[in-house]
């Protein structure tokens, strides 16, 4: 896991598979402030493209850092407005 970035949340959605971890970081994404990272620890290793799409796609959010380990799928999500 990377510790260079200071998380506002953890948002936990391992087990669930698509579309729960994009509908999930969504939502906590819009519940934080501008300049906020939110940690995402998947178990989905469909995580690791849909999650880069999303953010990819969608204005206000950059996609920071995938970091793989085993079977955990950890992403860093910052609000940028």
């Amino acid at each position: 896991m990377s510790s260079e970035y200071q998380t506002a949340e953890t948002l936990d959605v391992k087990g669930q598979s698509c579309p729960m971890p994009i509908v999930k970081t969504k939502q906590a994404i819009d519940d934080l402030q501008a300049g906020d990272v939110l940690e995402v620890v998947a178990t989905d290793s469909g995580s690791m493209s849909d999650i880069q799409g999303w953010a990819d796609g969608t204005d206000g959010v950059e996609l920071l850092e995938q970091v793989e380990d085993g079977d955990l799928y950890t992403h860093y999500v910052k609000k940028t407005e």
